[in-house]
């Protein structure tokens, strides 16, 4: 719902390509230069208490643009500060989730959970942007509002996890050293850093977030309602395969369908790129989420398994680093080749590189490509 509340009430004020990619670039800076931090911070600290804070922080960043939309803010720049200070807020939140999630249940169960999980995760993110796109009808201020009052209930209920969310094995704080074991961990497992870099540069290359706002109203000649529908495509796509993969889960291969399913998100992002139709385009960011989908919940598995507890928030922060890098970066990667060479080459380029660097990873990283079981 805030993505695109910002992305449309950031176009309309600006109706500039390069405004949008900014959106993300503002979100990306203050989460890469922090999110090392965030990451040895929650491998020192009890992570539910980290991740409770940096939420109370999200929720004043949503006071914050209610206060602005209310207001009727004709500048986008306290716009872009508010989302910086969100992505630093980001930085916190996310190591700490991801690491003690491994711990909240047996070690058995933990696909599956991660499977519904996702599937959890992507009807939000399905619901949310249809939702936001017609409460913006009404105004910015009462997209803000919800958001402000949904960041508060998550900021609730993270209070109430009741688990012992401490680390195994705290880092000595302040230790430069074990400060980058994270990275070095990284860097010494080829299945880890395979498996992240691959989504950082597919993702990087192929996305087409932040273009929406100029698809739905300059190409597709739809309008907020249109643009929450395009925005939610991906997140009905992935739903769907993570009610797929929570019923039947992947059992063999796991490796091919990693690349395989970001040579279906590269393939899809051409389609959408090419599109002049609502619908085809709806069904190609739907394809794309299902292919997204396959390859987060391969990484989502593998990455955790095979990081010690000790190492988790440090080894979350730097797969969150390359994530956001991937999100936020590439939105601005998009909104800066749309002001070069147009939306449409921007997006058909994006995915024509995404199946390149599929192709590149199957050759660089052969135990990616040979991996079968996750266990």
């Amino acid at each position: 719902m805030l993505a695109v509340a910002v992305g449309w009430h950031v176009y309309a004020l600006t109706h500039d390509p390069l405004a949008l990619g900014l959106v993300g670039l503002s979100e990306f800076l203050p989460f890469v230069l922090l999110v090392l931090v965030g990451g040895h911070v929650a491998d020192y600290a009890e992570r539910r208490a980290v991740a409770s804070r940096a939420y109370l922080l999200v929720v004043l960043c949503a006071l914050a643009l209610l206060s602005l939309a209310a207001g009727g803010t004709q500048r986008v720049w306290p716009i872009y500060l508010v989302i910086g200070v969100f992505g630093a807020a980001r930085a916190f939140w996310a190591p700490a989730m991801q690491s003690m999630l491994p711990g909240l249940m047996p070690r058995s169960e933990f696909a599956g959970a991660v499977a519904l999980n996702s599937m959890l995760y992507q009807t939000a993110t399905a619901v949310g942007p249809v939702l936001g796109g017609l409460l913006y009808l009404v105004g910015a201020p009462v997209v803000y509002g919800a958001c402000l009052l949904l960041f508060t209930v998550t900021l609730l209920l993270v209070r109430l996890i009741r688990a012992d969310t401490r680390p195994a094995a705290p880092p000595e704080l302040g230790s430069a050293q074990r400060f980058l074991e994270g990275l070095r961990f990284v860097r010494g497992s080829p299945l880890v850093l395979g498996a992240i870099s691959l989504d950082l540069f597919a993702v990087l290359f192929g996305g087409a977030v932040a273009l929406l706002p100029i698809f739905a109203r300059d190409l597709l000649h739809t309008g907020p309602v249109g643009l929450g529908l395009l925005r939610a495509a991906p997140g009905i796509g992935a739903g769907l395969a993570a009610v797929t993969l929570a019923v039947r889960p992947l059992r063999d291969h796991a490796g091919r369908a990693l690349l395989g399913g970001v040579a279906v998100f590269g393939v899809c992002m051409i389609v959408f790129g090419l599109s002049r139709n609502l619908t085809l385009s709806f069904v190609a960011l739907l394809l794309s989420g299902s292919g997204d989908m396959v390859s987060v919940y391969v990484r989502a598995i593998l990455v955790p398994l095979v990081t010690p507890d000790a190492l988790r928030g440090r080894v979350s922060a730097v797969t969150s680093m390359f994530i956001g890098a991937s999100n936020e970066l590439g939105e601005f990667e998009s909104g800066l080749t749309a002001s070069w060479f147009g939306a449409v080459p921007s997006v058909v380029a994006g995915g024509v590189l995404t199946l390149a660097v599929a192709g590149a990873w199957a050759l660089l990283f052969p135990g990616l490509r040979r991996l079968r079981h996750l266990r």
